[in-house]
């Protein structure tokens, strides 16, 4: 009888911790979906900025400008003074981009404290084996529905980190400010940010191969924003 008892109460706890599993799962996917389609809410955008790159081997001034972003993935910096495409493939400063899209698996990756908030840590693997995301981490802010950080994994330009802050634009879920964290020499800069400028900024080569690869940091603090207002396409194709 002992044996039987005890082979039950086995079975009850496995299938509890099942289940237990299973939830927690669901919960990661369910905020996964929660952030996305908070995220789809912004059809386009306009918005001030003050952009800040710091590169080991370039002297860049700050930029300040317009930029413009429409879903999913067209992006263009209007600097003062002149203008710049940042392409697509090269070079997109959007959340947005960080988030595989279509069908995806979501594990729940425990949690951890971003800027003295406590988050909940995702990983997002897209089933979509052709695409160009293979693996992104997301510091969520369960309470208010925000990712805090992202760390995207893609096949073409490295790894590239994000960190977000909020205050001001919190309720569009548009960030105050965004720090991207990138491998230099993975992730190409493109030259009407870093080479058309006035000002007498100095560009150097990168340090011959055999080094140690390069981190830089872009710092983008938007000002203001411009949400929905039906932005055409032509705006993206000038001088692309």
């Amino acid at each position: 009888m002992r044996k039987w008892m005890r082979g039950v109460i086995l079975a009850i706890v496995a299938t509890c911790l099942g289940h237990a599993v299973h939830a927690q799962s669901d919960t990661a996917a369910v905020l996964f979906e929660k952030l996305r389609s908070r995220l789809n809410t912004v059809k386009d955008y306009v918005a001030d900025v003050r952009i800040k790159i710091d590169v080991a081997f370039m002297k860049v001034p700050p930029l300040e400008g317009k930029l413009y972003f429409k879903a999913p993935d067209k992006m263009k910096l209007e600097r003062s003074g002149g203008v710049s495409i940042l392409p697509k493939k090269n070079f997109n400063l959007t959340l947005n981009s960080m988030f595989p899209a279509g069908d995806a698996t979501v594990i729940d990756a425990g949690s951890d404290v971003v800027n003295g908030k406590p988050v909940r840590v995702i990983k997002v693997i897209p089933n979509d084996d052709m695409g160009q995301i293979i693996l992104t981490k997301i510091w969520v802010d369960q309470e208010r529905n925000l990712a805090l950080r992202t760390e995207t994994t893609t096949r073409e330009n490295g790894t590239v980190k994000m960190d977000l802050l909020f205050g001001n634009h919190i309720k569009l879920g548009l960030p105050d400010k965004v720090t991207v964290y990138l491998d230099v020499k993975e992730y190409k800069l493109p030259k009407g940010v870093t080479m058309d400028y006035d000002a007498g900024g100095q560009v150097k080569p990168p340090p011959s191969s055999g080094k140690k690869n390069k981190k830089g940091t872009i710092e983008i603090t938007y000002l203001g924003y411009e949400v929905n207002k039906g932005l055409p396409d032509k705006i993206f194709n000038e001088n692309d």
